[in-house]
């Protein structure tokens, strides 16, 4: 489709060229959505096969989320103004190739290096996957193709660990990073046929480079001393990264307070209910990605599942998400976020603390599967309350900003939890060759997490205001992602 083949907001989601849009989004976004489930499966063999103690497996990660939380906002900027299609068929084949990059690595340094690129490219095509529906769609089809398209992005987050099991144990872990190049092989050329361009002919100034190389540069410098502490102890290869990287924050809200078109304005953190309903998304965030992180590690390392085993195992979690995401919208509307933001976090520390009862010997069904479907729960209850609370917040106008900066909030705060976690619990370099020793700090670290939660709820009941009545935004009856809020669900809808 050429860019006059149909102009901007008139596209209908029941029509060949609307499903047309909704597949190339869903294909884009969820490339990024299965990549980052189905990595974590691969972690043991991926540190078996390249000789990787525990703080590569944590950089083969963290590298990732790194570049893509220091990156994506800005790169929703840069499809508003230099074309949403075009930046975002840029991501994909950014992505794609830095997957290659990955799948080819024959050390742990590369792959590192790979996952960073990736990153660059998920931060070009994550925010432009929504874009494109909100700049096609006609305003009364816009609910429906974020519904579409959040419902089968959480398909894509649900079969990623079973997809990855069975690439780990059959192909090779490899595969993990190669099945992405079919994928974009197919987006690309739909995305150039059959979406048209769109740009923000609003959007002006100069892009807040130096604020987005500054945030990303304290995140990178702050995790490699978190992850490096544990083999290097109280050094200058840790005291040093650690200091610049707190200097380095310092200077990104010296510099974010000062431009004219920061790419993250600090006024709106005078919201007092943003500024809180920011930090509960830090902590329960935290503890979300800590466990996703630890929990397939112990599972094979400690239980000696296969990987197709755990990946399966973790399925329930995200499965009741699916079914039950929009129902606890609804009664958030009903009853106010206070209540499920407090019980939401504490349902989910339950279910951390019963994951303390999986060592050597647990059964799936009367010991894994118990603690995962109280998280699961725990997960329904908080998620799409905690995203409508972000955009009920702040002005309509700038619901897209409020729910981009809770995306980056949430993906830093898993970043800094992968880092930081197994430094907290006692975990040694090479702990995950050691069954014994990893079922123990596993142990420490869940209970971390749990505690995390607990500070979560804690400050959801202090500082969420009650009632909090009808605050749910359309967008969080369909949102069920699992790793992050959605991001700009304000803009998808075509808000004002």
């Amino acid at each position: 489709m050429s860019d006059s083949a149909a102009d901007a907001g008139a596209v209908r989601l029941g029509t060949p060229a609307g499903r047309w849009v909704v597949l190339t989004a869903v294909l884009g976004s969820g490339m990024a959505m299965l990549d980052s489930t189905v990595v974590n499966v691969a972690l043991p063999h991926i540190g078996k096969d390249l000789d990787a103690d525990l703080g590569a497996l944590q950089w083969t990660v963290n590298a990732y989320m790194l570049t893509l939380a220091g990156l994506i906002l800005l790169g929703g900027s840069l499809g508003d103004r230099y074309g949403r299609r075009r930046v975002f068929v840029t991501g994909t084949v950014w992505f794609a190739l830095a997957s290659l990059l990955c799948g080819l690595a024959p050390d742990a340094g590369i792959l590192i290096a790979a996952r960073a690129l990736q990153g660059v490219g998920g931060a070009l095509l994550t925010p432009g996957s929504l874009a494109l529906i909100q700049a096609v769609f006609h305003p009364d089809d816009r609910a429906g193709a974020v519904g579409a398209w959040s419902g089968l992005g959480g398909v894509a987050s649900a079969v990623g660990p079973f997809v990855g099991g069975w690439l780990v144990d059959g192909p090779g872990w490899r595969w993990v990073f190669l099945i992405n190049l079919p994928l974009a092989a197919v987006c690309v050329p739909v995305a150039l046929k059959h979406v048209p361009e769109t740009r923000d002919p609003s959007a002006h100034g100069r892009f807040d480079v130096l604020g987005a190389a500054l945030g990303a540069l304290a995140l990178a410098a702050v995790t490699y001393a978190l992850i490096a502490a544990p083999d290097k102890g109280a050094s200058p290869w840790v005291i040093v990264p650690g200091v610049a990287g707190v200097l380095l924050g310092v200077a990104f809200v010296y510099v974010e307070r000062r431009r004219a078109n920061p790419m993250l304005p600090l006024e709106i953190f005078r919201v007092r209910q943003f500024s809180a309903i920011n930090v509960v998304t830090v902590f329960v965030y935290a503890a979300f990605s800590g466990f996703f992180f630890l929990s397939v590690l112990q599972l094979q390392v400690v239980l000696g599942w296969s990987a197709l085993e755990a990946g399966t195992a973790l399925l329930p979690t995200t499965v009741l998400m699916l079914m039950l995401s929009a129902r606890s919208g609804r009664v958030a509307q009903r009853v106010g976020a206070r209540l499920p933001l407090t019980v939401g976090p504490l349902l989910c520390a339950a279910g951390l603390l019963l994951m303390t009862r999986v060592g050597a010997g647990a059964r799936y069904w009367t010991d894994v599967l118990p603690a995962l479907v109280v998280l699961g729960l725990g997960m329904v209850v908080l998620v799409a309350p905690l995203t409508a609370t972000v955009l009920a917040s702040v002005d309509v106008a700038r619901a897209g900003l409020a729910s981009g900066i809770n995306n980056a909030a949430a993906r830093a705060a898993g970043l800094i939890a992968v880092a930081a976690l197994p430094l907290a619990a006692g975990m040694g370099p090479d702990v995950y060759r050691d069954p014994a020793a990893f079922s123990a700090a596993f142990d420490r670290a869940m209970l971390l997490c749990a505690g995390a939660l607990l500070v979560g709820a804690a400050l959801a009941w202090g500082t969420v205001r009650a009632p909090e009545r009808g605050v749910c935004h359309p967008e969080c009856e369909y949102h069920c992602g699992v790793t992050a809020p959605p991001l700009d669900p304000g803009e998808a809808l075509g808000e004002p």
